[in-house]
């Protein structure tokens, strides 16, 4: 399976924090924002990454993140000249992605709760067809809307009804985050989508395709899970809020690539003590210094 992390777009709601820097680039709390969509692909055992973003932009991502050898991963770098909808990023790697089933991670999404991992491996269990998430919000009109089966299901997974999109009189309260599984047809299906009335691609045709033809689940993220969407200067407060007290109250961080690739047996101590002191003046290199020194793993 193959990962694609969309961090493209021109961060207008952001303005003026956007613009001399992408807004992936921007912090939340003590790391950039790409840090949280990036540590999501790799909860999800995915290796081999393509990242998406604009032209002018490849050159600040490779100095934060170069080309994941240093994490154990591979990252590649393809382009979105102008933001003409999320299904795009299946167009720009289709090749990439051929013959692989995919993940889509949007770059300004944040996701963190128990059992992610779990969570993550459920969705990848479905080989066929597409699962997205549901997650409970009270304006569900601002969101792209999913409509499931109402009983419960042992495996966390039910049949999706209905999806909309932004609709004036939502039928549930549950919505799309910006993390989708497809399979191998996705690519084609994003080809033959045609422009809506604001000019661009939607993901939500892609997903409408896959429920016309009874291909399409979702897993419910439950009370005890956090999303958060960082498009507006709010929700980089919040999220940053979030993040912060949660670190400081444990004392472990949240989406740190570094401790996720050696947790998964990526890099070894030696490589996560290299990465520690590169940055052993800032806290979170001594964070990942001390996690080389404990015993806990």
């Amino acid at each position: 399976m193959k990962g694609i992390l969309l961090a493209g777009g021109t961060g207008s709601r952001l303005f003026p924090m956007t613009l001399g820097v992408n807004k992936h680039l921007l912090v939340i709390y003590d790391k950039p924002l790409i840090y949280y969509p990036l540590a999501t692909l790799m909860l999800a055992n995915i290796r081999d990454i393509l990242l998406i973003c604009r032209p002018q932009d490849e050159e600040l991502f490779r100095n934060v993140l170069g080309d994941g050898s240093r994490l154990g991963i591979t990252i590649t770098y393809r382009h979105q000249d102008e933001p003409r909808g999320i299904p795009e990023t299946f167009i720009i790697g289709r090749d990439f992605i051929e013959g692989h089933r995919c993940v889509l991670a949007l770059g300004d999404n944040v996701f963190f709760g128990d059992d992610f991992r779990k969570i993550l491996h459920r969705a990848a269990s479905q080989e066929r067809g597409a699962t997205i998430f549901g997650y409970w919000v009270s304006d569900p009109q601002r969101f792209g809307v999913v409509e499931f089966e109402s009983k419960h299901v042992a495996d966390g997974i039910n049949k999706v009804l209905s999806i909309e999109e932004k609709p004036r009189k939502p039928r549930s309260n549950y919505a799309v985050p910006g993390l989708y599984y497809y399979d191998e047809q996705v690519a084609d299906v994003a080809a033959g989508l045609r422009p809506s009335a604001r000019g661009e691609l939607e993901i939500t045709d892609v997903n409408r395709w896959y429920l016309e033809r009874g291909l399409l689940n979702v897993i419910r993220l439950g009370r005890g899970f956090a999303w958060l969407d960082a498009g507006t200067a709010d929700a980089l407060l919040d999220a940053s809020n979030y993040i912060a007290t949660i670190e400081r109250r444990q004392g472990l961080k949240i989406a740190c690539i570094e401790e996720i690739a050696w947790y998964q047996g990526w890099i070894d101590k030696a490589q996560l003590v290299r990465l520690g002191e590169e940055i052993a003046k800032s806290t979170y290199g001594k964070y990942l210094l001390d996690l080389a020194a404990s015993e806990f793993r």
